[in-house]
């Protein structure tokens, strides 16, 4: 269960980002040029899937055998593995989605289609620079040997 977790949690992460790629994209055009028509949809399955990807990544948490052994090592901000998954990823994470579901629900008061999606464009697109930054990709030291998937 936790190898078909961990891959469904991977795989949601390219879901994730090309949601949030195209919802920074489509918040930018809005702003120059409102139009009605499904105004925050992009906004709110981004928001949905950060949220998915959240629920999977704390039990992810609580049962990894890498989080289990850091804890056991006690020597958890010497080794720069074990701080990552244990500390950087999850704080990255928290604040990228908590980001997310501010801009969401303070674009949601707004009135103006300007000032909504240009809430909605910086909001997510400092959560999409948080979540590249704290991902485990290959080419990190974290990431090495996981692949792209």
């Amino acid at each position: 269960m936790y190898t078909g977790l961990l891959h469904l949690h991977s795989a949601l992460r390219w879901v994730a980002i090309v949601l949030l790629i195209a919802t920074i994209i489509d918040s930018l055009v809005r702003m120059y040029r409102p139009f009605k028509e499904n105004e925050r949809k992009l906004a709110l399955f981004s928001l949905i899937t950060l949220h998915s990807q959240l629920i999977i990544g704390l039990f992810l948490y609580f049962v990894s055998p890498v989080i289990a052994s850091a804890f056991e090592a006690g020597h958890v901000m010497k080794n720069p593995i074990g701080r990552f998954y244990l500390v950087e990823h999850l704080l990255g994470m928290l604040i990228a989605i908590a980001l997310v579901t501010v801009g969401y629900s303070k674009a949601k008061k707004q009135s103006e289609h300007w000032s909504k999606h240009r809430i909605i464009f910086f909001y997510y697109f400092f959560a999409f620079i948080i979540i590249l930054i704290s991902i485990p990709w290959p080419f990190r030291l974290v990431g090495e040997g996981r692949g792209w998937f």
